[in-house]
């Protein structure tokens, strides 16, 4: 037993002698701390970094590199300037060279304003810290941006990181509106040029170069005005080459409306990159004043560069009539655009003529029948002795070709107008969506001119039918006579007695197969055809037109469609409705007449007193008399009327949209 005590007191000391070291361990590992933090102040950082001195550090690699030099004073008038070096780089553990780094992370710009930014949020301290909160919003644009994307070859993993724009020792960005931020501006290009030389090459000797760098212009575009400050997307996507279209609008304010009144803007602005841009004409970088032999669009190299897109593969080969198409042509400036000029001022003459003339007509119309009405004034209506055994008989005014034709007619009609108003009214909230509905510009093109041909092609097989209907009768045909839709003296008697009448200035006029708005109705068309059809065709056809007409027959024609097909859809979905389903004495719509092809006596004889009373003194009414349609045919027709009607409402609605709202960028 006395030979152990030896053992038992070895190893008590050598427990006495863990607990002391244990003891002592922490207080050594704070001393160490405390020392490693000793020299970590600014002013230890810029005894090194201030660039005194021409130091330089190893890198892993054995390579040595310049010490990163700091301006101080920059720094301290920077947007950093009140933080201190560590409060950033707290991964530096000592002062030596070169640095220990503990475990903390390097610095991250993004990491550190969006936690500041939460911080900021949760003390409901967001308006005081307002330009913080622009800073994470800069940062949200970044990383959907085409800099933020994967670049393993960079050092920071990505395109473009916010030291490669931002130095973060002097990053100093003056306050919106003042002179200062105006000059920074200016000094964008420099930055820019760290990653993208060659860009700047052909910036500085652009038009917007030259009034940056050399003339100091503050309000020239410089990179950032086109391409944006941190929502930089890759160059060839469709959303960067309609955005960069309306920023060239943001500064060429009146060249921008102009062209977003050509078909090139109106597809642009509909959300289609595949038009013509303002780039595509007058390039990227080097841009160059029209008039400079160097420019894109200088006459001497103007055809070159619409044969860029009209290379004659997917689209016809642009011809020498496209040098003088005006892409910024307006209806304002008689001295350049004279041609377009002349075209608005009769356009909008006619229609101020037509509208005018009919609205008021439309207008006097309905308080001349509520006036009677409310006075319980009754038409003069059949007599009794003449509907013997006429009581299911009805009077055939249609035959079932012009049903069929008008029907199809109708349908045409209104798809054209869907169809072309989208684009006429590019800028609406409801074109964009019509567009995507019917599968895109190119497919509601396709569906436009396939409208346009049934079309065109009812109203020629109308003149043929008309043609031969004249030619059998020979000289039998009567011009001017009753069944004649020629306009006649009467007409023009007639259209002054009804003006009359609504005043309470004289008797109703009393009509014949024919009335004067009917006879308008149906010559209305031919002059539709000739200026909506035949504009419409110049234009489907450029390559030809262009080999006939100089260039600006573009402008001229595209501006006449535009004008006469609103003329064309506002009239039809007013006045023709009124005429037809919406006078007093027509009430409740629809008018069926277009659909059943008969109308009833009472009211053949109340809208074509002179031709009822001709049928009935020769004998010749019951050549004229059908049974009754019957009770499918007549609900049928009503649906199918109700429902033409309830389209072309909807369509005047959304023109109205269209006219009323203006353009809104």
């Amino acid at each position: 037993m006395p030979a152990q005590k030896p053992a038992v007191y070895l190893l008590a000391w050598l427990a006495c002698l863990v607990i002391t070291q244990l003891a002592w361990l922490p207080g050594a590992m704070a001393a160490d701390a405390a020392v490693a933090g000793e020299g970590l102040d600014d002013a230890t950082c810029l005894s090194c970094h201030a660039g005194k001195e021409q130091l330089t550090v190893t890198n892993e690699d054995g390579e040595e590199r310049p010490l990163l030099t700091i301006d101080h004073r920059k720094y301290i008038k920077g947007v950093h300037g009140d933080m201190a070096c560590v409060d950033c780089h707290v991964e530096i553990i000592d002062s030596k060279v070169p640095h220990e780094y503990g475990s903390a992370p390097k610095p991250d710009c993004v990491q550190c304003h969006e936690a500041l930014w939460e911080i900021a949020k949760r003390e409901d301290l967001t308006e005081e810290k307002a330009r913080l909160g622009v800073v994470v919003q800069n940062i949200e644009a970044y990383k959907e941006s085409f800099h933020a994307r994967s670049a393993p070859s960079r050092k920071s993993g990505v395109k473009a990181h916010c030291d490669d724009c931002h130095d973060t020792h002097s990053f100093d960005v003056p306050p919106r509106g003042t002179s200062k931020r105006t000059e920074w501006h200016l000094t964008v290009p420099t930055v820019c040029s760290k990653c993208h030389e060659d860009s700047l090459e052909e910036y500085l000797v652009s038009v917007h170069g030259v009034e940056a760098t050399e003339k100091h212009n503050l309000k020239a575009a410089v990179c950032v005005d086109c391409h944006t400050t941190h929502a930089i997307s890759k160059t060839s996507r469709d959303p960067f080459q309609l955005l960069i279209t309306k920023q060239c609008g943001s500064c060429h304010e009146e060249e921008f409306e102009s062209y977003r009144d050509t078909y090139h803007g109106q597809i642009n602005t509909l959300g289609y990159a595949y038009t013509a841009k303002c780039f595509d004409c007058h390039g990227s970088h080097e841009i160059f004043a029209v008039d400079d032999p160097e420019s894109m669009v200088h006459p001497d190299n103007r055809l070159e560069t619409c044969q860029e897109c009209h290379d004659g593969r997917k689209i016809k080969k642009a011809t020498a009539g496209f040098l003088t198409f005006g892409p910024h042509a307006n209806t304002h400036d008689y001295e350049r655009y004279p041609q377009v000029w002349i075209a608005a001022k009769f356009m909008h003459g006619l229609l101020l003529f037509v509208f005018g003339y009919f609205w008021a007509h439309s207008l006097l119309w309905w308080y001349r029948e509520c006036v009677d009405r409310c006075g319980v004034k009754t038409e003069q209506r059949i007599r009794t002795d003449e509907l013997v055994g006429l009581e299911n008989k009805q009077v055939r005014r249609f035959g079932l070709v012009w049903r069929i034709g008008h029907l199809l007619f109708a349908l045409s009609v209104m798809t054209l107008i869907l169809t072309g108003m989208a684009v006429f009214y590019s800028y609406t909230k409801w074109a964009p969506v019509v567009i995507d509905i019917l599968g895109g510009p190119q497919m509601a093109g396709l569906i436009h001119r396939i409208s346009a041909a049934i079309m065109l092609g009812i109203f020629f097989l109308h003149l043929i039918g008309v043609s031969i209907h004249i030619a059998r009768k020979g000289r039998n045909f009567r011009w001017f006579g009753p069944d004649s839709l020629v306009p006649n003296w009467k007409d023009f008697k007639d259209a002054w007695g009804m003006f009359k009448w609504f005043v309470h200035k004289g008797e109703k006029p009393v009509f014949d197969r024919w009335t004067y708005w009917e006879k308008f109705d149906y010559w209305a068309v031919f002059w539709g055809m000739a200026i909506i059809g035949g504009s419409g065709m110049m234009l489907t056809f450029p390559d030809i037109t262009a080999s006939i007409f100089p260039g600006w027959v573009f402008n001229v024609v595209t501006l006449v469609h535009g004008e006469e097909a609103f003329l064309a859809a506002v009239f039809l979905f007013t006045v023709h409705f009124f005429n037809n389903h919406f006078r007093p004495d027509k009430l409740p719509p629809p008018d069926v007449v277009m659909f059943t092809g008969t109308q009833s006596l009472e009211e053949f004889r109340r809208d074509h007193g002179m031709q009822y009373d001709r049928l009935v003194e020769s004998g010749e009414l019951e050549k004229y008399l059908v049974d009754s349609p019957s009770r499918p045919m007549t609900l049928g027709s009503k649906i199918l009327g109700l429902t033409l009607i309830t389209i072309g409402l909807v369509l005047l609605v959304i023109v109205a949209i269209g006219f009323f709202g203006g353009y809104s960028p």
